[in-house]
């Protein structure tokens, strides 16, 4: 079966061409970052109006690039949520528009499932069972995937997402947007032990997640330094680094936890944040630790992208899931409510 999957959840136009039985054809990605950058975040309006803009030229693009013709293509995958719902139903509405003009079956996808399946697109995939941490700008949560089609959530953020406090530690340092990459980047330049952060809920049982503390300390901290005269450039890294490392334990302890309390020896990291080298290093090293392994996607295919969609619809048309021609988009989504995949 040969998919093509349309990702329009955010601020990236994702289109991908992905065939069962050949894989990955075809991966074009448009991101709005730059659009956004002034304004420090995603401004819903613009991001909407920007994936009709470059929509219908990223598929020409994938198809072009896959050597497809529409006569090809089998099904569309798109994502139906969580999202933006504005820039989802873009998405949406050209996906069902072609789905009955080519005669072909469509299907909306979680977007986030596409993230925990993105792994599977790599040379050595993960094998079920295993657990699974989701970290990105919106969400961050640990997932048990004993079998594809099948999540049970261990635990979520509480608050602010890790992406979402990477963005806003980043806003107060005066750096761009996104934050993470920005925050590294500052992070690596830092001194080690200058100031340490608190681990949010490590001490308390449980795999759920906080950072609006973490995020109120870093403030708290920038402000002191300022008040004092002493926020210079070499300041201002030693904190990067050490709001880093304190979002990076606390993803890794509560990982542990998750693996030692399933008994699983697999673990996947998916999302936007998983790209973060420091955390994939401390993950590496800690599950290594516990005779676990550790599987993650290609930098590209952990921002937003249409080869996962492509790749997550896929499993599901080739079990005979089909939506009907009504456009449903669901800016929230539990995905624990997900129809199983039958095997």
């Amino acid at each position: 079966m040969r998919v093509l999957g349309i990702e329009t959840s955010c601020d990236e136009t994702g289109v991908a061409v992905y065939d069962s039985n050949e894989g990955l054809l075809a991966d074009a990605l448009y991101s709005q970052v730059s659009l956004h950058a002034e304004f420090g975040g995603v401004v819903p309006e613009l991001a909407s109006r920007d994936h009709v803009r470059k929509i219908l030229p990223l598929i020409r693009e994938a198809l072009d690039e896959s050597n497809s013709t529409r006569e090809q293509i089998d099904a569309i995958a798109y994502t139906a949520g969580p999202g933006l719902i504005g820039a989802l139903l873009v998405g949406a509405a050209v996906a069902k528009s072609l789905a009955l003009a080519w005669g072909v079956p469509s299907l909306g996808i979680h977007h986030m499932e596409g993230h925990l399946l993105a792994p599977m697109l790599e040379e050595n995939p993960p094998r079920f069972p295993f657990v699974a941490l989701l970290v990105s700008g919106g969400h961050t949560q640990l997932v048990a995937v004993p079998k594809q089609g099948d999540y049970e959530l261990l635990g979520e953020s509480l608050d602010d997402a890790a992406g979402e406090a990477f963005d806003k530690a980043a806003k107060m340092l005066g750096l761009g947007y996104p934050g993470g990459p920005e925050i590294a980047r500052l992070a690596s330049t830092g001194e080690e032990g200058r100031f340490t952060f608190p681990r949010p809920m490590v001490n308390r049982p449980g795999l759920d997640f906080s950072f609006s503390g973490l995020k109120t300390f870093t403030r708290n901290t920038i402000e002191k330094e300022s008040s004092a005269g002493s926020l210079d450039d070499q300041t201002r890294a030693d904190i990067a680094l050490a709001f880093e490392q304190a979002v990076v334990d606390t993803l890794v302890i509560k990982c542990t936890r998750a693996l030692q309390a399933t008994g699983l020896k697999q673990l996947i990291i998916a999302g936007g944040v998983s790209a973060n080298t420091r955390l994939r290093e401390s993950l590496q090293h800690k599950v290594g630790k516990l005779g676990a392994e550790l599987f993650y996607a290609r930098p590209s295919l952990c921002t937003d992208n249409g080869a996962m969609i492509a790749y997550a619809g896929c499993q599901r048309l080739l079990a005979g899931q089909r939506d009907t021609l009504e456009i449903i988009c669901r800016p929230r989504w539990p995905m624990d409510t997900l129809e199983p995949i039958s095997s």
